[in-house]
């Protein structure tokens, strides 16, 4: 799970903590092997199909490393078939063989939202969905992160720490493979706690009626300016000024999603700032400012120049609003 709403901290067990929580470091049947071909695939679809009750889902991206917001990692566990670790990029992007077996059957997510998009995108599709995440709130716990509202309702720590990891990387270390088949370990025992609770407060259509319009729910309309997204633009007052952020913003989001690098790590937000409000006047000042001296960015050094040419070249009509349109 790439986030959590509240996220346990990492390192050593506090000695505060509640002496009844019990640690849970390792699933109980062991870290299952990954699922990297298409016949395993197959093994794993048959089955999760022949399991019952509901399905736990999960999937890890590489939010802060990649552009896309594809999945990694993709972990399931149903009773009667087990914890199943599938690598959807070595499964070559499509799991819809996955999604076919579980027809019919509830998925039981943490905060669904997050995911259903880069589920749908290798082919998965839930039929009927109960969100942990949004059920806890709907309740009124008062955190609803996978890690405290396991530990509150069922008195079990998970291991935390790598929700904000590089998924994509290759191969996946085996502490990070724990922490996956982790996140899905309880997830239906969990569900029916919550689900009790929402019972008892008379909230259960309620609730159904919320999974289904997030489960049903278009993706969000493209932003009409997104470029005034970035970090730190409100210290840009001036048109003129303005314009450079957005071919800078533009020029590097062009780039990113080529070489499928998130963002900041080809240009961090402040250097664009920065450079909006320095205002070098040759490409020399410009590789002379801070961020823009490194050597990763001095391969790009023309790139970003030509960016804050084009911005000084454009007719006052072009210049961006001081303020954004209202949507």
């Amino acid at each position: 799970m790439t986030a959590d709403t509240d996220p346990a901290p990492s390192g050593p067990p506090d000695p505060q903590a509640d002496p009844d929580v019990v640690d849970l470091l390792e699933p109980a049947d062991g870290v299952p092997p990954l699922v990297t071909d298409r016949t395993a695939l197959s093994d794993a679809a048959a089955a999760l199909g022949s399991g019952h009750g509901p399905v736990a889902v999960d999937a890890e991206r590489a939010s802060g490393y990649r552009y896309s917001a594809r999945a990694y990692l993709v972990q399931l566990r149903r009773e009667g078939a087990g914890t199943f670790l599938v690598d959807p990029i070595a499964c070559g992007g499509d799991l819809g063989e996955l999604g076919e077996a579980l027809r019919g059957v509830e998925w039981v997510l943490h905060a669904a939202s997050q995911d259903l998009a880069c589920l749908a995108e290798v082919g998965m599709r839930p039929d009927s969905l109960f969100d942990t995440e949004l059920a806890g709130r709907l309740v009124g716990y008062p955190r609803v992160g996978l890690g405290p509202l396991t530990e509150h309702l069922l008195g079990v720590r998970l291991q935390k720490g790598h929700g904000a990891a590089d998924w994509s990387r290759r191969p996946l270390p085996a502490d990070w493979l724990t922490y996956a088949a982790l996140d899905v370990e309880l997830l239906v025992e969990l569900r029916d706690r919550v689900a009790a609770d929402l019972d008892r407060q008379g909230k259960t259509a309620w609730a159904e009626q919320e999974f289904e319009a997030v489960r049903l729910a278009p993706p969000p309309p493209p932003r009409a300016e997104p470029w005034r997204r970035t970090s730190g633009v409100h210290k840009v007052r001036r048109p003129a000024a303005l314009a450079v952020v957005r071919e800078l913003w533009e020029s590097r989001d062009e780039l990113a999603a080529a070489r499928d690098v998130a963002p900041g790590r080809l240009l961090p937000d402040a250097a664009i700032v920065d450079a909006a409000l320095r205002e070098p006047a040759r490409r020399d000042e410009l590789i002379a400012m801070p961020v823009f001296r490194g050597r990763a960015q001095r391969r790009l050094a023309d790139r970003w120049w030509s960016a804050i040419e084009r911005a000084r070249a454009l007719p006052r009509p072009r210049w961006p609003a001081s303020a954004p349109a209202p949507d």
